[in-house]
């Protein structure tokens, strides 16, 4: 706001008001804002008014009547310190019917206030004009056209696969073709870096502390100093300063992997500028459209890995590599994490739902860190010889348990969800019994009011299920995670002599943990591999690779060792 110092009197001061949106830019150059500075200063003077105060909205929208320029003017007005508002014409002052006509009927009578709109012809000291209502009628009408004008137009747009939105943080839009992203080199390496850190065991707030750190520049700090103007308020923070919800909001974008995703908000009316986010099975996505910063395979699982708890720690307070990836082969639950009080260089974990434990299973399925380790490399050495030595049977062999354990996951969801609807249509029909029990007069209306509700509740959680279901047996359809890919994964990891987080992270899905047997006066224990997308691959016996021997003192007279084919740990002399 730009006010003169010098002390006015209230009737020789007025209010000027230029507005433009980005809707106005296509009624030409008269609608500019200098264009509509100089006529009004030039009615207002004009009309005998000396001391003129400009409020100014550039860029938004008249539909919303919440606009900084807007809402500083009438803060002003209801002090008092103004006599007359100037505007080019009434859609100026605003699109929106109702509001607009307040403010002529109520609030600038009420206030004392002269209203002139220049090219309208519309002077309040004059008189009440008759046509001002139509011309706010037709005014909203106009946003309501270009509103869906505009929508009809991103429709076409998005369903034809052009991106609707600005480029991520990592890419940048092509000067020679808008439409098309390119890379950011720049920032694509913190992107880069932000999913390795991840399937190395950090967690969000830990890689931002690192970034911090290192001093790198948020998004929002990076565009600045690029000089790309982004959208965006809140609160004014170093440039340096990472969120772990930027890091979260990184980690969860998929056009990292190439694609593009339209219609992921909407607005439900045009006059509500607020974005309400969409269900996903109504986004128009289109793969594979710009160079990928982030590989498929590496983003599918590390939304894998953050769908996991991986909460407990080691003593000295960083997370241990095998959280999240050890489940219970009996109940299905996660193993957790301990260390001996006496001992803290003894680190296990045994089933969270032991029932020593007040849970339900009935055995601990205890299992050592160390032991774990390197039965676990010894496995991914051989996974790693077998797909170097015999890349053709490797790939073959993988491309069939991606297959199988892809059907058969689909199959057992497929079941579930059969069982799901049986039970809605069973619901169905104890409603319609209790409905008419309640009309024969057989139970009451309070009873009659609690069952149904509780058979609509169920019935909406089952609706619910079945939802979530079908989108992971679609989401399971549309992975494109191949042997070819895989395979590339696992040539990384060929020369590893030691076993790290992003190892696990990369190849490993979970690892089935059973409880030890005693056979023939032998203590065994079972221990099963699921791989990223692939499930249980099972190494034929018929070739040449060599069986490591592992074996680990557990405790006095105890040891544990490793026999590769069963993929079994032998307790000797328990």
């Amino acid at each position: 706001m730009k006010q003169s110092t010098s002390k006015k009197s209230r009737e020789n001061t007025a209010f000027l008001y230029p507005r433009l949106s980005r809707d106005d830019n296509l009624e030409g150059e008269s609608y500019s804002i200098q264009n509509q500075k100089k006529l009004l200063t030039k009615a207002a003077k004009d009309m005998g008014y000396t001391n003129l105060v400009m409020f100014v909205d550039d860029g938004v929208s008249g539909v919303t009547m919440n606009r900084p320029g807007f809402n500083a003017m009438m803060d002003e007005l209801e002090k008092g310190h103004a006599a007359a508002v100037f505007v080019k014409d009434m859609s100026r002052l605003g699109r929106n019917y109702i509001e607009v006509g307040r403010l002529m009927e109520e609030f600038f009578p009420e206030h004392d206030i002269r209203l002139v709109a220049v090219s309208d012809g519309i002077d309040t000291a004059e008189g009440d004009n008759e046509l001002a209502p139509i011309k706010n009628l037709f005014n909203e009408w106009y946003a309501r056209d270009i509103s869906k004008k505009r929508r009809i137009s991103n429709k076409i747009k998005g369903n034809s696969g052009e991106p609707m939105g600005p480029p991520p943080y990592g890419y940048m839009k092509d000067p020679d073709d808008p439409k098309h992203w390119i890379v950011d080199e720049e920032a694509a390496a913190v992107v880069r870096r932000i999913f390795d850190l991840t399937l190395s065991g950090l967690g969000t707030m830990q890689i931002a502390e690192r970034l911090e750190a290192d001093g790198v520049l948020t998004p929002k700090a990076y565009w600045i100093a690029k000089g790309i103007n982004r959208a965006g308020g809140g609160k004014t923070l170093p440039p340096t300063h990472w969120n772990h919800s930027t890091v979260i909001r990184i980690l969860t974008t998929q056009e990292y992997c190439g694609d593009v995703l339209n219609f992921k908000t909407y607005s439900k009316s045009y006059k509500l500028k607020r974005r309400i986010a969409n269900d996903p099975e109504n986004w128009a996505v289109f793969k594979d459209v710009h160079t990928p910063i982030v590989e498929r395979p590496v983003w599918e699982r590390v939304q894998d890995k953050r769908g996991k708890a991986r909460k407990r720690k080691k003593q000295d307070g960083t997370p241990c590599m095998f959280n999240g990836l050890l489940i219970c082969a009996d109940c299905g639950h996660n193993l957790h994490y301990h260390f001996n009080q006496k001992n803290h260089d003894i680190k296990y974990y045994t089933c969270s739902n032991y029932k020593g434990d007040r849970g339900t299973c009935p055995t601990t399925h205890y299992v050592r860190v160390d032991f774990l380790e390197q039965v676990v490399l010894a496995e991914i050495r051989r996974l790693t010889k077998f797909a170097s030595k015999y890349e053709a049977q490797f790939a073959q062999a993988i491309l069939g348990c991606s297959q199988k354990n892809m059907e058969a996951e689909r199959e057992a969801k497929q079941k579930e969800i059969y069982a799901l609807q049986a039970r809605d249509r069973e619901l169905d029909v104890l409603f319609e019994k209790l409905y008419e029990d309640n009309v024969a007069g057989k139970i009451s209306d309070e009873r009659f009011a609690r069952m149904s509700q509780k058979y609509e509740a169920e019935q909406a959680e089952l609706t619910v299920k079945v939802k979530t279901l079908k989108a992971e047996i679609n989401k399971a359809g549309s992975q494109s995670v191949t042997a070819d890919m895989f395979l590339s994964t696992v040539r990384k990891y060929t020369r590893a002599k030691k076993l790290t987080s992003s190892m696990l992270n990369e190849l490993i899905q979970y690892i089935e943990v059973h409880q030890a047997e005693k056979v023939d006066d032998v203590w065994e224990q079972r221990l099963t591999i699921h791989y990223n997308c692939i499930g249980v691959i099972d190494i034929p016996d018929e070739l040449p690779l060599p069986h490591p021997e592992i074996s680990v003192n557990t405790r006095k007279g105890v040891s544990v060792s490793y026999a590769p084919n069963a993929f079994i740990a032998t307790e000797i002399g328990a």
